[in-house]
């Protein structure tokens, strides 16, 4: 009975379930084979996924700073749009004596709308600034050379950005200097 307990009935410890070789299971060669085929595979469709996504995200971005910079000009040029009326205004009444009066006045308020943009003039008294003034003309002058004696064309920045350069007109020296040199040389 001992024997047929331990067979047939009775308490029986469980036994894992081995499967048979050759069976269900891959062997090992077949493993290595197999695998590195479906991880080169599953790797490059996600590298063809992430590739789209990549250009889907560009495109994206691209289209984002298209909006960026058209609001940014709507923007600037909603608040330019009441100078425009003014200017309408100040037009009409040229006619009526008040013309130079009126412009002024536009002027004035249209100034005022672009410094309130974080428009700001270079400032051009002093000596010249590579970095914010353009040399159009040199001339003679008592003035120390370098010095700015005239402003061409105003120069202007936008919230610290570089819009134009200021062209000015700079002195070389005094002109008895200049002549002196020249006969030197010469």
């Amino acid at each position: 009975m001992a024997g047929e307990e331990g067979e047939g009935g009775g308490k029986e410890e469980p036994r894992a379930e081995v499967p048979e070789r050759g069976a269900a299971e891959p062997t090992e060669g077949a493993r290595n084979e197999a695998q590195p085929e479906e991880t080169v595979e599953s790797v490059r469709e996600r590298l063809l996924r992430l590739a789209a996504e990549f250009d889907n995200y560009k495109k994206r971005v691209a289209k984002e700073i298209d909006a960026s910079k058209g609001m940014g000009r709507a923007e600037a040029v909603a608040k330019i749009l009441p100078n425009m009326d003014e200017f309408d205004l100040a037009i009409a009444a040229m006619g009526k004596g008040d013309g130079e009066r009126g412009m002024l006045l536009v002027y004035s308020n249209f100034t005022n709308t672009l410094k309130g943009l974080g428009l700001r003039e270079i400032e051009t008294t002093g000596t010249f600034d590579p970095y914010k003034h353009e040399i159009m003309l040199t001339r003679a002058s008592d003035k120390k050379e370098g010095t700015i004696l005239e402003v061409v064309r105003k120069g202007y920045t936008l919230n610290g950005i570089m819009l134009r350069p200021a062209s000015v007109i700079v002195s070389n020296g005094k002109p008895e200097a200049g002549e002196e040199k020249q006969d030197e040389r010469g």
